[in-house]
């Protein structure tokens, strides 16, 4: 069993984001199939959502003990189908297991050797599947919440390619939540707060979040406090 302890509050206000989890799954389920491995999954609130894709077995993917055993019991209570939870890391992995998708949502910029870490997911990703990572953009938006959750880095579109190995190559790298970039640049300049309110999160969740899934693509992606990388390995 893993000893890595998650230092993180901020999974059950964010697992509260029904509307900005429901755009990443329109965004990603055309990429997600076959085996998957979710790196990362916390408390299973992306899981329940992305399961909804097509896909032929799933593993989640937790170093925190904690959060390990609720995710395990959230796979059991709201009954999904071939998909099981594993406390580990990537090293924890056989050699041989083998995916056809590989996920990191919000998760490599809580890793401090991100570069070494998608080596290693690379190693494990069949010829033409699919790495997809979602991670907060831009450094400059780096704020005492960051760093409080545990938070290395933000990324932008040159930092997180910076990070592929050579047998990966981009399919899709874009910014999303262009709404959301203003409010996040107003809490550092203004409310300069250490962790979002709940109510912070449903107005973002409820108000922003669809205008910026109509702006985005108007805009053509072009800025945004996420960013977005599909890559898929050579054969």
């Amino acid at each position: 069993m893993s000893q890595f302890i998650y230092v993180g509050t901020e999974l059950e206000l964010f697992a509260q984001a029904k509307n900005w989890k429901d755009y990443l799954r329109v965004l990603l389920r055309r990429y997600i199939k076959g085996n998957v491995l979710e790196v990362g999954a916390g408390i299973g609130s992306n899981t329940r959502l992305l399961c909804r894709s097509q896909y032929q077995k799933w593993i989640c993917l937790e170093p925190d003990t904690q959060l390990f055993q609720g995710l395990e019991s959230s796979i059991k209570a709201n009954g999904i189908i071939d998909c099981f939870a594993s406390n580990g890391t990537i090293d924890s992995l056989q050699e041989e297991q083998l995916f056809d998708t590989i996920l990191y949502l919000d998760v490599l910029e809580h890793i401090k050797r991100d570069r070494e870490e998608v080596i290693k997911a690379s190693r494990h990703l069949k010829p033409d599947g699919n790495l997809i990572i979602v991670a907060p953009a831009h450094q400059w938006l780096f704020t005492p919440f960051d760093a409080a959750i545990g938070h290395y880095r933000r990324y932008n579109k040159q930092t997180l390619k910076a990070v592929l190995p050579d047998d990966i190559e981009i399919i899709k790298l874009n910014y999303l939540d262009c709404v959301g970039l203003l409010a996040s640049l107003g809490n550092k300049l203004v409310l300069k707060q250490s962790q979002p309110t709940l109510k912070q999160i449903k107005v973002w969740d409820r108000f922003m979040v669809p205008i910026s899934r109509k702006l985005d693509p108007i805009i053509g992606y072009s800025f945004g406090k996420s960013v977005l990388l599909v890559g898929r390995k050579k054969f």
